[in-house]
């Protein structure tokens, strides 16, 4: 059973939005690319591997992906763990094509593409530090010791896994998607007898939601790129002209005269995404290009965002949260109806989460609409 979905990291999100919103000439671009590329694989690897998962019994196992749990200063993170009454798995991924040659006197992964050398950190030795971390944790919060298990997994089935030949154990943490069902089916045979009930692992799983941290990337303070630096105004999505100008009610491009009625919400979108959660009249004026501050307003109250303040200042919450299914059942049972009903109308109609190949796919109105049941 799956106790906590893989999502479309924030990252991700932050990067394309970036790029959306940087001018072609600009000298981190091809840099942001790279790394946007090298995410995308990486999130592809793990989606491949969460394939393999799902032919697991849901009833024996208990899959919680992309965990970030605060240890003593700081927190550990775990791409996936599989936690049974037996044992608890461990689950690192790895995407990468051509050769992966695991260097056990430096601890280092030497990745060769294409006659490419390139060192990264070795996940054998990251897995055995979250295997430790994870122990500390169960002991700390007093829960069942289960023993733990970890294992680094190739997604891509074409990697050539290469080590030294006194590096003997190495197949026992490293193996490709292939063979990832075996070797769980390996640990749970050899693991004879229960070390937990079914109501002690359903409380670790609960206690592993609860204090689940989400990561807070602060893209542009890493690539030092301001606010002044973004590109403003509405973006077309058939010709990616800027801005559009607004007309009647809709948005027009002036360079290939097609028209939308909500080319403004990937806006909000890159707003949120790139500046902050919490926008204004006049903020919402100056990233859309717009002098209008009647066209703002009616803009920002179609959205039905939660506001807060009066009306001269009144502040506006943008959030992604509710993209998150583990969040939407939590704020289910702890948000009045209204204020939640609020939030999932915005996101449900503009976080367009419809993911074909890390393309993003809008909804239409009038999908919106018989969606969520509220006319925009």
């Amino acid at each position: 059973m799956i106790e906590k979905e893989r999502i479309l990291p924030r990252t991700i999100l932050i990067l394309q939005a970036l790029l959306r919103r940087l001018p072609h000439n600009h000298p981190k671009l091809t840099m942001i690319s790279e790394e946007l590329g090298k995410r995308k694989a990486g999130f592809k690897g793990e989606t491949a591997v969460d394939y393999k998962l799902s032919f697991l019994d849901p009833k024996t196992y208990y899959i919680l992906h992309d965990l970030r749990i605060p240890c003593q200063d700081s927190f550990f993170q775990l791409d996936t763990l599989l936690i049974t009454t037996k044992f608890i798995l461990i689950i690192e991924v790895k995407y990468l094509s051509g050769t992966a040659y695991f260097d056990p006197i430096f601890n280092q992964l030497i990745h060769t593409k294409d006659g490419i050398e390139s060192a990264l950190p070795d996940p054998a030795i990251q897995i055995k530090r979250q295997k430790k971390k994870l122990i500390e944790w169960l002991t700390k919060n007093r829960l069942p010791s289960i023993p733990v298990y970890s294992c680094v997994v190739m997604s891509n089935d074409r990697t050539i896994i290469k080590t030294s030949s006194d590096n003997k154990n190495i197949h026992k943490m490293v193996i490709h998607r292939h063979s990832f069902l075996d070797k769980i089916n390996d640990i749970g045979v050899s693991m004879r007898i229960e070390t937990a009930t079914q109501k002690e692992v359903k409380k670790l799983v609960r206690t592993l939601v609860k204090q689940h941290k989400e990561p807070a990337p602060s893209v542009l303070e890493r690539y030092k790129i301001t606010e002044g630096e973004l590109l403003k105004g509405v973006i077309c999505e058939e010709c990616h002209h800027r801005p559009l100008v607004r007309k009647h009610g809709s948005w027009f491009c002036v360079a290939c005269n097609s028209s939308s009625i909500d080319a403004h919400i990937q806006a909000f979108k890159d707003y949120e995404l790139l500046i902050g959660s919490t926008v204004n009249n006049a903020k919402v004026r100056d990233f859309l290009a717009i002098q209008s501050s009647h066209v703002a307003k009616r803009l920002l109250q179609s959205l039905q965002l939660p506001t807060t303040g009066p009306k001269k200042g009144r502040q506006y919450f943008l959030s992604f949260e509710e993209d998150n299914p583990q969040k939407n059942k939590q704020k289910n049972r702890l948000q009045p109806d209204g204020f939640h009903s609020l939030s999932i109308h915005f996101w449900d109609h503009c976080s367009i989460s419809f993911i074909k190949g890390f393309k993003e796919y809008p909804l239409s109105v009038s999908e919106y609409s018989m969606r969520t049941g509220v006319s925009g």
